[in-house]
Parts: C-alpha cells; structure tokens; sequence
C-alpha cells in the first residue's frame, strides 16, 4: 500500500472497550483511517456522533460493510456476537481484528480461520496484554536464562467488580448467553499469557475450580492448575470478588524469582541479592490504549505480509486458549 493511502477501517462495536481502548489505539496510527462506526445502541452512536468527525455511523453491520467496503474491521461488540460478526466482515473482504475472545466454541473458531485462509484475509484476536511492559520484560528475563529452567508461574487478577459493572456497557459480563464470566473476561488473557510465558506450547492437563453468584450466573472465581510442557506448571487465580484490585504475578525458576506486582518487577536470586526492574507503563485500567497501539502496529503487519507468522501464532494462542477454558469448564463440572 501506498504511504499516501490510508488504510480504511471500520469498528464495529463502539462499548467502552472501543472508545476508550481501541478507537485512541488506531488514531495514533499514521497510515490508518476509521472511515465507520457501527452499533446497534442509540446512545453509542450518538456518542461516536459527538466525538468523531467525518466518520459514517451505522446501526447494521451488513450495511456497513456494504456501503463502506472497509480493508478492515475491529470487534469490539459482546463476545456472543464476534462469530457472526467476524463472519460477516470476512465474507466481505475485510481483513478482521477481535477483541478477546476471538468467538466462544473451537468449532466456530476453526470455520473462522479456514474461512480467512479461503479468502486470503487475515484474522486475529487482540492478544493486548502480550505488550504490557510488565509482562514483556518478564518474557525477555525467561529468554536470557536468568531465572535458569523455568518451574513455575502463577498469575493473579483480582477485582472488586467486573469492568463497566456500574454501568449498561459492562452487563454482558454477567450474562452466559452474551459470552459472560471471569473466566473469559480474563481468564483468556491469563491462558495467552502463561502459555506464551512459558515456551508457547498447549498445555497438556488442565484442573479447575469455579464459582458464581448462584448455579446459573456467569463465574466470578475461577482457579486453573495448568501442566505444561517439561514439567512447568501455571497457576491463575481469578475473581471479582477482592476486596481490592491487584494483578500480580510470581515466575520461578532454577536460579531465580521473578515477581510482578501491577507495574513493579522484581528479580530476586536464590542467594538473596534482589533487583529491581525498571519499566515504564500508564495506570492500571481495564482499557490500556497503550497496549491496543502495539496490537494494532502487529495486525498491520500481518495484513502487509499476507498473514504469516504473526497471524499463524496468534490463532494458535486463540485455539489453545479456547482449548484451556472449554477444558476447565469441563473440569470444573466433574
């Protein structure tokens, strides 16, 4: 593509998670432009109305694509609606970017993939938290070898509420039909996470505990034992439940710790000497805009280079990670 013509975009979905998430991710992009703003709610529309200039709004998502012919679109609508959604777009040739979770059953994700691959279009899923400087950092200490072999990693989000939980954009994350619980909501970026963390192969078991609010509501707490390749395990400890806000995570290996405490990192060797790691990150907030412009530069490159690898191990991470959540709901029961 020309460096003079702008990439056309399209979100569909305009919730919190795309105002204040996505939308500022992909204005900081030079080469792009969002040309359309689809959403069924009035209110969203007239916010994007309010907020965005030289932008068509839509309530239908075929007439968007119909009427727009975008080179691209971002879903950030409910995850009960991504599937169809993400369908549609690639149906019209759109190159397509989910927010987590790329669609809700392995069945539905391996039509998706296959669909893209007819058409040459790239799929990816909004895998944001890989580029949080935290979590890089620890990526490159496990890389150098100074943990030693890696044993042990255990991942915490603890929240007193689901996000958006005061009002009508974060509902759907109590609802099971709209694709609700904890354990999508985070404990998808958790799984990405640990399985990233720890080489990038699929776990081989996996134990689970939920908990809801009663025996039909979404979970609010869940805890995932994962067994790993060469022995290493991952433990995740979610809940909307705390009594206050935390994430934090501890990595073990043969010769060190690695702890991760919000923004902080700390090394701590096993004969005691302690360092600690300076990175630079903006508040902890369900929406990281900072993080949505890294995912948004990688789906640019995907698109430039046909999909290749970095489209190849996202929907790896998309299907392992969808694999892990179906198991521990599987487990769960049992």
């Amino acid at each position: 593509m020309s460096p003079s013509v702008k990439r056309r975009g399209a979100i569909a979905g305009f919730g919190a998670m795309a105002v204040l998430g996505h939308l500022p991710g992909w204005l900081a992009q030079p080469e792009v432009q969002i040309a359309a703003i689809c959403d069924p709610a009035a209110e969203r529309r007239h916010h994007a109305f309010r907020i965005l200039k030289g932008v068509r709004i839509y309530d239908n998502l075929d007439l968007m694509l119909d009427g727009e012919r975008p080179d691209f679109v971002d879903i950030a609508s409910p995850p009960a609606f991504h599937a169809a959604a993400a369908r549609a777009a690639l149906e019209a040739d759109a190159h397509v970017l989910v927010e987590k979770p790329l669609c809700l059953s392995l069945d539905e994700l391996e039509s998706l993939i296959e669909l893209a691959r007819s058409r040459s279009r790239v799929l990816m899923c909004v895998h944001n938290w890989k580029h949080a400087p935290a979590y890089r950092k620890a990526f490159e200490i496990i890389e150098s070898g100074r943990l030693g072999k890696l044993q042990e990693i255990k991942l915490e989000r603890l929240r007193t509420a689901p996000a958006g939980d005061q009002g009508t954009g974060g509902r759907w994350r109590r609802d099971p039909a709209l694709g609700g619980g904890i354990l999508i909501d985070h404990g998808w970026h958790a799984c990405y996470l640990a399985q990233w963390l720890t080489g990038g192969a699929a776990p081989r078991l996996v134990a689970a505990r939920l908990a809801g609010e009663d025996g039909n509501g979404a979970e609010e707490i869940a805890d995932l034992e994962l067994t790993c390749a060469e022995g290493r395990r991952a433990s995740i400890h979610l809940s909307w439940r705390a009594a206050t806000r935390r994430t934090a995570a501890s990595i073990r290996g043969e010769r060190a710790i690695l702890e991760i405490e919000g923004d902080a990192v700390r090394l701590i060797e096993n004969h005691g000497a302690r360092h600690d790691l300076p990175i630079s990150d903006a508040p902890d907030d369900s929406y990281h805009a900072a993080w949505f412009s890294a995912v948004a530069r990688e789906f640019q490159a995907a698109v430039e280079a046909g999909g290749g690898s970095i489209m190849m191990t996202n929907q790896s991470e998309a299907r392992s990670t969808l694999a892990i959540i179906s198991q521990a709901r599987v487990a769960a029961r049992s």
